[in-house]
């Protein structure tokens, strides 16, 4: 393969994994607003902010200047969360060449017009290929060198088999599907589920209550996931269950400890507040809401998580509801 140049843009804790696993193939730079991140990373080799303790390739170069950063893209890498991407798009646009395929890696949908990460580079950079990295990937894992599994999804094969060669190395295996949407949507919805998981958890409930709700939440994720044009057999695979399972149950999910502070009786903005990270769920859980009721899909645990954040609903209210709830057929 001839090395790619890929440059990645925002240096969070998933986007600086990316570039760090990209570093082992190719050549990256890596775009962060902050000096202080990007003279961090380029002198000390470390992003003690978002990946304490972890120590980055000496060969991953970092600029506050986005230009330096796209200029020399033959691949770029969007990592920046969903209520600042269409923004940053803007920044990125008169620095990238023409046909450059653009990835994102954020699991969100924009505020206000409901599209999916994908659709708004289409409205951004129009003509350039786009295409997502999704799944199972929890940052400070992979930067332990612990195996796991992704995929890029993108609908024009020959670019995902390439794209496959940039983000495959080591113990993280990337594989390709063109259910773009389906893969988007899974990375998205996903997030509220594991809010409600997160939940139960701060409650006290056991083994039992988490298996069902995840259960269930994959069957509401598939509902809409097909009603907003995915295929069902992507909501079974790593952009689906794979995701659903690792954001659900694990602490290091942001998503996960917004619903176990919940549980614990704290108010939604104060554990926003006390975050250096995006919590995704809790953004997208409005347009989500929005998008079922539009298409008639039936989403009872997404909806009490939303009537909890919203503050409409307490924890132990929506779980005494989804307890209460008639049952039906379980493939209903």
């Amino acid at each position: 393969m001839n090395k790619l140049k890929v440059s990645v843009i925002g240096g969070g804790s998933w986007g600086t994994t990316v570039a760090s696993l990209v570093a082992e193939n190719t050549d990256v730079s890596i775009w962060a607003r902050s000096q202080n991140t990007v003279d961090e990373i380029n002198q000390h080799h470390s992003n003690e902010k978002y990946l304490p303790g972890a120590t980055l390739p000496a060969n991953l170069i970092a600029h506050a200047d986005i230009a330096k950063v796209v200029e020399a893209a033959d691949v770029l890498v969007m990592g920046v969360p969903s209520n600042s991407f269409r923004t940053v798009l803007a920044e990125v646009r008169p620095h990238l060449r023409p046909w450059v395929p653009v990835v994102s890696l954020t699991k969100g949908l924009e505020k206000g017009s409901d599209l999916r990460m994908t659709q708004v580079i289409e409205e951004e950079l129009p003509r350039h290929p786009v295409g997502i990295l999704t799944g199972p990937n929890l940052a400070r894992e992979i930067m332990d060198g612990q195996a796991a599994a992704s995929v890029i999804a993108t609908d024009d094969d020959n670019i995902a088999k390439e794209l496959q060669k940039v983000f495959n190395c080591g113990l993280f295996r990337v594989y390709t599907n063109d259910d773009v949407v389906g893969c988007e949507l899974g990375g998205v919805l996903k997030n509220i589920i594991a809010i409600a998981v997160g939940m139960g958890i701060g409650l006290g409930a056991g083994d039992n209550t988490r298996s069902a709700l995840i259960t269930r939440g994959l069957a509401e994720i598939t509902r809409l996931g097909v009603a907003l044009g995915g295929r069902a057999e992507t909501f079974a695979g790593l952009a689906g269950m794979g995701d659903l399972l690792a954001t659900c149950i694990s602490p290091q999910s942001r998503n996960h400890q917004v619903g176990f502070q919940l549980g614990k009786g704290r108010n939604i903005d104060d554990i926003i507040a006390d975050m250096v990270m995006v919590a995704e769920g809790v953004k997208s859980a409005p347009t989500v809401i929005r998008l079922a009721k539009r298409l008639d899909v039936d989403i009872p645990i997404a909806m009490d998580v939303f009537e909890v954040i919203e503050g409409r609903m307490t924890p132990q209210q929506a779980f005494r509801g989804l307890l209460g709830r008639k049952v039906g057929a379980e493939n209903g």
